[in-house]
């Protein structure tokens, strides 16, 4: 097997190979972190500063404007992570569970949480990205990768499911 040529513009160059990254790291890093705690906090900040520097190591943009690049691929950064958090399924959305508490007993609530948990797995993930992630049935069968018919039968499902636990 051949060994892969470093031209090859399908393979990420390391950021060793790349000596004006380097410098602008060593020029902007503490701009940039500046840049993002302002809007994201210091936690965030950090992240997305990671993030934005590997972004650039794997590209091959010409650096013109060492600033505006690095704002733009920061802010690009974090709006794809803001995506990925946002539909990231949470399959036992413990804030919605609390915020039903005052209108149902504790007892009431281990038991629909139960009754959730128990679901097929596939029922209960069109399930919870309806109910506490909110999406609409299209949002959900983009997002599996399911059509929406398919969407409406595992909710029907779910729902003939829960109700006749619940009743028992």
């Amino acid at each position: 097997m051949a060994k892969p040529d470093s031209s090859d513009s399908r393979t990420p160059a390391p950021v060793s190979a790349r000596p004006e990254l380097e410098a602008l790291v060593r020029s902007h890093g503490g701009w940039l972190l500046d840049f993002l705690r302002r809007r994201f906090g210091r936690e965030a900040a950090e992240e997305l500063a990671q993030e934005t520097y590997v972004r650039l190591a794997r590209s091959d943009v010409e650096i013109r404007n060492p600033k505006a690049l690095l704002a733009v691929a920061a802010l690009n950064a974090a709006r794809d992570l803001a995506r990925r958090r946002a539909v990231r399924p949470r399959l036992v959305a413990d804030d919605a569970f609390a915020a039903a508490a005052s209108a149902a007993s504790q007892t009431e609530l281990v038991l629909l949480k139960q009754v959730v948990l128990s679901l097929p797995h596939h029922v209960k993930v069109v399930f919870c990205l309806s109910r506490f992630a909110g999406m609409t049935y299209e949002e959900i069968a983009q997002h599996c990768g399911i059509s929406v018919k398919t969407v409406e039968a595992r909710m029907s499902k779910a729902l003939r499911i829960c109700a006749m636990r619940l009743r028992a």
